[in-house]
Formats: C-alpha cells, structure tokens, sequence
C-alpha cells in the first residue's frame, strides 16, 4: 500500500505543487503494481482546510481564470482517484473544508478521527462548490442536507458525518493510523483486479456524469470569482472578520 500525506502546516492548504505532486504521486500509483491500495490523509491533526487563499489572491492579481485553474488541477485530481483501479482511502484526521472535502468524499472509503471535522467552506469566501463537492456531497448526505450544508457554512462534527453517511468508520484519533493501516492491508491483500471492476461500476451506475459536473462547477466558480460577495469573503477571512455579504446590512 501507499501512503501520500499532505503537508503544508498549519493547516495543510492546497496550492499548485500540492495539487501537481498528488497528481503525479497517483498517476505512479495506477501504473505500479505494487501499489494495490492508496491512503490519503494530512500531516499534524489537519486532513486539509482547501486552497491556500494566499494564492487566490495572487491569482486574481494576475487575472488567472478560476475555471482554467479548476480544469488544470482538482478537476483531473478527482477524476485521478476515481478512475485509479485501486481502492484509495481518505484517512481523515483532523479538520477538512472546501477542495479538501472534494478530495476526501471522491475517495472511495473515508476513515475518521473521532475529533475531525468537515466544513463545506465555499460560501465563506463567496464562491460556489467545486472540487466534486457539489455532486458527492448531495449523493451522500441527500439534498436538502447539502443544500443546508453548502448554505450555512457549518460544521460537521465526526459523529454527525458517521450518522449521515459522509464517513463509513470512526475510530478514535490514537487508533486511526493502526486502524487505516489495518483496513489498507486487508484491501491490499484482496481481489484488487475486482474491487478496480466495482469501482468503474460504481462510477458508471452513480457519477456517469462526473466530468459534466466538474466542468459546470468551474463554470461557476468562473461567474462567482469574478463578484464581489468573494472580494468581500476573502477580505473578511484574511482579516478575521465575519463577512459583510449585504451591503445594506452595516
């Protein structure tokens, strides 16, 4: 099995080279036989808060296209992890939001710490889900709880995203690194050419439109980088502020 960690402390922010080397690190993955089961987790108690806001903001100072930058990175990384012959665990051990969340529910087996947590995290910056999270995360927990999810910006607690469905183990946080391990070892050890056929059958019968859905999300968030709710949202998060999205609410 193969274990890729996430490590950008604090709090395991996304950002190009993350992106590029997970892309790479799975790419080696489907071709090396070796490798029958992936573990995806983060690094120092956080699975991954999302993209790194820093480069946002440089990429709306270089008028980089938020749909261009979806279509070059997350929308092939989970297109990678779904379509990688191999079950791919998310070990979730700590806080994840925004494109981490898309990371994590396009895995096909989710293991959680008993303290993480899962925040949707777009609508606090003023854009819409991408990542996948706007297909998985309806799939999982059903409509109206995502709509509620996506809209309020709360969070998730372990027990909660058990009961929902968003995780299917918890375990405690000193136990999560024998436990994963242990569930990798017994996929590992199994019919790896069958689960890769079940896997594509899941897909097919359930997420037949995934790329479709991918693309529409970078559609999107093209529309929603460009307005001032994420001018305002990206301000207030770097400033530690709650947003101020009505204008006529001061």
């Amino acid at each position: 099995m193969l274990t890729l960690t996430v490590q950008r402390p604090p709090v395991n922010a996304l950002n190009l080279e993350t992106i590029s080397g997970l892309l790479t690190a799975f790419r080696d993955a489907a071709r090396n036989p070796a490798v029958r089961c992936v573990l995806l987790t983060g690094s120092q108690g956080v699975f991954s808060a999302g993209h790194d806001i820093n480069e946002m903001l440089a990429a709306r100072g270089q008028q980089i296209s938020y749909r261009l930058h979806l279509q070059e990175t997350y929308n092939p990384l989970i297109l990678q992890i779904r379509q990688i012959s191999k079950p791919v665990i998310a070990v979730i051990n700590g806080p994840v939001a925004g494109a981490g969340l898309g990371i994590a529910l396009a895995c096909d087996l989710r293991i959680a710490a008993d303290n993480a947590h899962f925040t949707v995290g777009f609508a606090g910056i003023g854009l819409a889900p991408d990542s996948g999270v706007s297909l998985f995360l309806p799939i999982l927990v059903g409509l109206a709880r995502a709509t509620e999810l996506a809209f309020s910006n709360a969070t998730i607690p372990a027990t909660q995203a058990l009961e929902w469905g968003l995780v299917n183990r918890l375990v405690s946080a000193d136990d999560l690194a024998s436990e994963s391990a242990s569930l990798a070892g017994l996929l590992a050890n199994g019919p790896v050419g069958a689960f890769g056929l079940a896997k594509r059958a899941f897909n097919q019968s359930v997420l037949p439109n995934l790329e479709d859905a991918l693309d529409y999300e970078a559609h999107l968030q093209e529309i929603a980088s460009h307005g001032q709710e994420h001018v305002e949202g990206v301000s207030a998060f770097l400033e530690k502020r709650f947003p101020n999205f009505n204008p006529t609410h001061q």
